[in-house]
């Protein structure tokens, strides 16, 4: 007789498969919840304890770790093996069918305890799941209950499960395993504080392939982290297609920035960068700023609002091209009108979804940093003889916010909080001035300029002199910084250091 092995905690279509192997003459064994929904059921199933004639002990923390399982999963069906398990009154386990503790549900509830985790840490499920992707030539392993089908079919169609479905299958089981351990690496590990250790496991489920990358001949798949956190992969989308690569990194881009304002405001993200930054009043007033800084550029772009969408900043939005919206709620009416835009891809995100570190891959390996993130209390210290007035002091704290989502060599020029020019990805810093000097012409006069990085010459400081600007806010640190302190200082223009460079490659 056949023999399967069933103990899961995902018990989605484990009647129905139970019962389709019991029809092909198979014997199941089983453990706890998994044998209680199964005999329930009315299918004939016995206890994992009445094999290997030990019962379940230290609350259930020892139910399979026994030869008498481990022997069947993992003896080869050769004369020399199948005689030691004759010897020994063992039968072998032709299928294993195992998933593990919901160890990542328990960790993302609010107030779980450290020994509430730590039960969650499934040991037996594992050993099993290992021990018969190994021997996959003679066992048939499933971690997935979206297999059940497939495996039911090649049993009743051919006797048998073929080699090629069992090497998927296993390759399917290590994943599954080496997946559960990285969340549990990854929880353990954020509890001694430490950021970086020696070793860095990062495990991914995919949420849906893309229709292709950066580019139409670039293969790419969309995946979240198997860690506890709500982030973009999480996002309600409301309306329109599927998210491309390059909407995704975009739509990052955008929130993150949007993310920074504590007043109504709009980002226009293209090509990651902004095109159009403002803070309002309100959200409508807010959009219609973002906007009009450079609408050319923003065609096709990516809309970060953060305030619920009101009917007339919806109506707004809809009329333009714009691949992607995302806010954090939607009025009833708001929504409908974006819907009568079938593309247009709507999303809805809390707020608080914040990137605590990044990763960025090399050939052979990554790097991961820290999120780029300013202190609470900003250290902005005036430098010249001329001082900011108030209202500059809330366009350089907002360009400073900006700048710090642009490429570098970046600059920004802001007026009454909103962006007028961007220079972004430069190779030196006087070329992103004047290419955001020169978007902004005449409106830059009275306006103020944010620098990601140091002035190593004083040319952008003379330049910026040139098109009006009155004040600027820039890390400093260049052995040169007096030269930039005495032009500005000569053309009448305020500036502060804040001695935080805010580079982004």
């Amino acid at each position: 007789m056949k023999r399967a092995l069933i103990s899961v905690s995902n018990k989605d279509g484990v009647v129905e498969f139970s019962r389709g192997l019991v029809d092909l003459g198979y014997e199941i064994i089983s453990t706890g919840g998994t044998y209680q929904t199964i005999k329930d059921a009315g299918i004939p199933v016995r206890k994992v304890s009445d094999i290997t004639g030990f019962p379940e002990i230290l609350d259930g923390r020892v139910k399979t770790l026994h030869p008498k399982i481990h022997g069947g999963i993992l003896a080869c069906r050769t004369p020399e093996h199948l005689a030691q398990l004759e010897a020994n009154q063992i039968a072998p386990i032709d299928i294993v069918v195992v998933n593990l503790y919901p160890f990542r549900e328990t960790v993302a509830k609010p107030g779980v305890t450290l020994e509430e985790a730590i039960e969650n840490i499934d040991i037996g499920g594992p050993t099993m799941v290992r021990a018969a992707a190994k021997n996959h030539q003679y066992v048939v392993v499933i971690v997935n209950p979206a297999r059940y089908n497939t495996v039911l079919e090649e049993l009743r169609t051919t006797g048998t499960v073929s080699q090629e479905t069992r090497f998927k299958l296993a390759c399917e089981a290590f994943t599954h395993t080496a997946a559960y351990d990285s969340m549990i690496s990854a929880y353990l590990s954020s509890l001694t504080g430490e950021r970086f250790g020696d070793t860095v496991v990062i495990g991914g489920e995919k949420v849906y392939d893309l229709r292709y990358g950066e580019n139409p001949h670039q293969q790419a798949a969309f995946y979240r982290f198997l860690t506890p956190g709500h982030g973009l992969p999480d996002a309600r989308q409301l309306n329109g297609k599927e998210l491309s690569y390059n909407n995704i990194l975009d739509t990052q881009a955008a929130w993150d920035l949007v993310g920074e304002f504590d007043q109504p405001a709009c980002v226009i993200i293209k090509h990651n960068n902004p095109c159009g930054a403002a803070v309002a009043a309100n959200l409508e007033e807010a959009f219609d700023k973002a906007f009009a800084a450079d609408s050319l550029s923003a065609f096709g772009g990516i809309i970060a609002l953060n305030r619920k969408v009101d009917a007339s900043t919806a109506r707004k939005m809809a009329e333009p091209f714009m691949e992607v919206i995302i806010a954090p709620d939607y009025e009833d009416e708001a929504l409908e009108i974006l819907r009568t835009k079938k593309n247009l891809r709507v999303l809805s995100m809390p707020l608080a979804s914040k990137s605590t570190w990044r990763l960025r891959t090399v050939t052979g390996g990554f790097v991961i940093q820290e999120e780029d993130n300013d202190p609470q209390e900003l250290p902005m210290q005036v430098v010249t003889t001329v001082s900011p007035k108030p209202e500059q002091v809330d366009d350089l704290i907002f360009a400073w916010k900006v700048v710090k989502h642009v490429k570098s060599n970046a600059i920004v020029v802001v007026k009454d909080g909103v962006t007028l020019g961007v220079g972004a990805g430069q190779m030196n810093r006087v070329g992103a001035a004047r290419i955001a000097l020169e978007q902004a012409g005449e409106k830059a006069r009275g306006a103020v300029l944010a620098s990601d990085a140091f002035f190593p010459f004083k040319d952008t400081v003379e330049l910026a002199a040139q098109y009006g600007i009155t004040a600027i806010v820039q890390p400093g640190g260049s052995v040169r910084d007096e030269e930039s302190i005495e032009a500005c200082n000569q053309n009448g223009i305020a500036m502060i250091f804040t001695g935080i460079r805010h580079f982004r490659h």
